[in-house]
C-alpha cells in the first residue's frame, strides 16, 4: 500500500489567444512536458486521466490520446468530465489506482482549443450545452453562454449577502496586479478602478475585466508514489468534493450553499486549519464567483468579503495571498488545470517575483457548472 503520493511534474503549453494547434496536439505537447519536468520517459506511464471542455467537439480530447501521445500498456485509461470541477477529481482518481496499486505512474492532461478561425473562443462557449430542456428555453429568451448567467448570479448575491461593483472592481484589478508578473499570463496591462469602470459592459454587472480570458493551451501533471522519481516534489494531502445538484425552482436558494463542506473535508484529510494554508488558487471563472467562494468557503476570518477584498488582503502583500498568478481572469482560463499549475509553482518556489514568500502549503479549488459541483485538494511541499 503507498502512504504518500506526489505531484513530480507539471507541463505547460504557451497559452495563446489565437488560433493554432488542435487540443489533440497540444494535450500531447503537455504531456511531453511534464515527462521532461519528471525526469521519466513514457513507458514509465501506466495510467492517463484526459480531461476535455464540454460540448460537443469533434476535435475534444478522449481516450484516444493515449495512442496520439504514445502511451501503450495502460493499467489506468479514463477520460473524466466534471465541467471545473474534473481537474481535481482527476488527482483524487490518481490518488486512489496509486494507493491501492492499481497504478503505478499517472499523467493527467486537460487541453482546450475554442480560439479558431472565423470564431472566437465566447461563440464557442455559448453554444455549448445544448439546445433542449432549460438550456432550449434559456437559449430562446436569448440568454446565451455563461456570462449572463453569471450576471444574474452576481446580481442574486448583491441582493442576498450586500455588496457593490466596488467589489467586482477589487477582484478584477487584484487579479491584473499578479498576472502582471507571471509570464504565462496572457493580460499584463495595468487596471485601476479608472479603467475597470470605463471597460464595456458585458452583462449587467459584469464587465469585461469580471470575465475568464480562455485560451488555446494544455497542462498536463505526472502523479506517483515512487520516492525515487522527479525532484520538487508537491504532495496530495487532502481532498474533498461537493454535489449540491441544485434544483433552481422557486422555493429554494439555488445558486450559494453547499461548497463549504468540500474545503472542510479536504482540510480534515491534511490535518490542517485554514490557518495553515499559505496561498488559495480558486476556480474564478467570473469576479463575482472569487467573492462567492471566499465566503462560502470560510477564507475571510468572517470578515465581510467585499472589505476583505478591497482592503487588499487577497493582493499581492496581502495576509491571504488568492490567485497568485492572476488566476483566470488575467492569467489564462485552462478550467481547473489554470489554479493547480499557479499552486504547484509557488510551493516549487518558482513564481518569480510574484512568489509568496515561504509558501509550502496551498488551498485549489474547482467549480463546475453553475456553482453545482466542488472540488478541493490540499498540496504540501514534500519534504
Amino acid at each position: 500500500m503507498v502512504t504518500d503520493v506526489d505531484i513530480a511534474g507539471l507541463g505547460m503549453t504557451p497559452m495563446s489567444l489565437r488560433p493554432g494547434a488542435t487540443p489533440g496536439r497540444l494535450a500531447c505537447d503537455a504531456i511531453v512536458a511534464a515527462l521532461r519536468d519528471a525526469s521519466i520517459g513514457h513507458a514509465d506511464v501506466d495510467g492517463l486521466l484526459v480531461a476535455s471542455s464540454q460540448g460537443v467537439r469533434p476535435e475534444r480530447v478522449g481516450v484516444g490520446l493515449a495512442a496520439t501521445a504514445g502511451l501503450v500498456d495502460l493499467r489506468l485509461l479514463e477520460h473524466l468530465e466534471i465541467k471545473g470541477a474534473t481537474t481535481l477529481a482527476m488527482l483524487q482518481r490518481a490518488h486512489y489506482a496509486i494507493s491501492s496499486g492499481e497504478a503505478h505512474t499517472v499523467v493527467c492532461v486537460f487541453a482546450d482549443a475554442p480560439i479558431v478561425t472565423g470564431r472566437g473562443s465566447g461563440s464557442t462557449y455559448a453554444h455549448s450545452g445544448g439546445h433542449r430542456g432549460t438550456r432550449g428555453l434559456e437559449r430562446a429568451s436569448g440568454l446565451l453562454g455563461s456570462v449572463p448567467t453569471y450576471a444574474l448570479l452576481a446580481q442574486r448575491w448583491f441582493h442576498v449577502m450586500g455588496g457593490s461593483a466596488m467589489d467586482l472592481c477589487a477582484v478584477a484589478v487584484t487579479a491584473r496586479r499578479w498576472a502582471a508578473d507571471n509570464p504565462d499570463a496572457v493580460d499584463h496591462s495595468p487596471l485601476d478602478a479608472d479603467s475597470y469602470h470605463a471597460a464595456p459592459m458585458i452583462a449587467e454587472p459584469l464587465r469585461r475585466p469580471d470575465c475568464a480570458r480562455p485560451v488555446n493551451g494544455a497542462v498536463a501533471v505526472v502523479v506517483t508514489g515512487d520516492t525515487t522519481l522527479g525532484h520538487n516534489r508537491i504532495r496530495l494531502r487532502g481532498f474533498g468534493r461537493s454535489h449540491p445538484v441544485r434544483r433552481r425552482r422557486a422555493g429554494a436558494e439555488s445558486w450559494f450553499g453547499g461548497g463549504r463542506s468540500a474545503v472542510d473535508t479536504a482540510l480534515a484529510q491534511a490535518g490542517m486549519a485554514r490557518s495553515d494554508i499559505d496561498v488559495v488558487e480558486l476556480y474564478d471563472p467570473f469576479s463575482i464567483v472569487t467573492l462567492i467562494l471566499l465566503a462560502e468557503y470560510g477564507l475571510t476570518n468572517d470578515a465581510p468579503v467585499g472589505a476583505f477584498v478591497q482592503e487588499g488582503r487577497i493582493a499581492p502583500g496581502g495576509d491571504r495571498p488568492v490567485n497568485t498568478g492572476g488566476g483566470q481572469l488575467a492569467g489564462f482560463y485552462l478550467q481547473g488545470m489554470t489554479p493547480l499549475a499557479e499552486a504547484i509553482l509557488q510551493l516549487r518556489g518558482l513564481g518569480g517575483a510574484r512568489q509568496v514568500s515561504h509558501a509550502s502549503t496551498a488551498l485549489v479549488s474547482g467549480l463546475g457548472g453553475r456553482m453545482d459541483h466542488h472540488a478541493a485538494v490540499v498540496l504540501e511541499r514534500a519534504a
